[in-house]
């Protein structure tokens, strides 16, 4: 990274952790554009080239996580399962107390959950995770389907079903939302991080088996 993007970057991190702070010492819908800009010492404008959306100065990363977990399907090992990686992917971040997963301490869970216009932009990344999600599985699925050099002269591997990616990221994506939201729960609960993975290890694992089960041992 150049010294030009770094110097962005470290600009973009600081009208976030100013508007974050903000949010919740004022709560969400109460606090400005203008007092974030003040707090972080630039112009209005610099705030809202950086964040064309005030929800995103709080949710920050929302681009990161809406590819989630379709770059976990795309970036899986050869001959690994999506629904697999998917668990493995969600075991290590729930035992990393990732934000991805839920892990966002007790003042922001609260923000978010006091400001109706936060949930209702957390529905809308969790929607478009899923719609990522059903492309991914999309393409898995043709992948899988491509004639090999092993299949014989003439034959051909029929498709998937167009409906079938998105009614297993549908099911994938509602239970991920669910253990999101199970972590958000707990953390307002004032559960520690310890004992929220605790709790959600054996939560987790029931919800992929009920995955398994309803997926059918599909290939993608």
């Amino acid at each position: 990274m150049g010294l030009r993007e770094s110097k962005k970057q470290e600009t973009r991190q600081l009208i976030s952790d100013c508007a974050t702070r903000l949010f919740i010492e004022q709560g969400f819908e109460q606090t400005t554009i203008t007092e974030i800009a003040a707090a972080a010492r630039v112009a209005k404008k610099t705030v809202t080239n950086y964040f064309p959306r005030k929800e995103d100065l709080a949710l920050d990363h929302h681009e990161a996580f809406t590819q989630g977990l379709a770059s976990v399907v795309a970036g899986r090992e050869p001959g690994e399962e999506p629904l697999a990686a998917l668990r493995r992917t969600f075991r290590a971040a729930l035992l990393e107390h990732s934000p991805v997963v839920g892990f966002t301490g007790p003042a922001f869970a609260r923000m978010v959950a006091d400001s109706p216009t936060l949930s209702a932009r957390l529905r809308e990344l969790h929607e478009q995770r899923e719609e990522a999600l059903a492309a991914a599985l999309a393409d898995a699925a043709l992948a899988d389907a491509a004639p090999t050099d092993a299949t014989p002269t003439g034959a051909t591997s029929d498709p998937a079903p167009a409906i079938a990616p998105r009614a297993a990221a549908a099911l994938i994506a509602a239970a991920d939302r669910l253990l999101f939201r199970r972590i958000q729960e707990l953390t307002l609960a004032g559960y520690s991080n310890d004992r929220i993975e605790a709790a959600l290890l054996p939560e987790a694992d029931h919800l992929r088996a009920l995955l398994a089960a309803a997926l059918g041992g599909a290939p993608s």
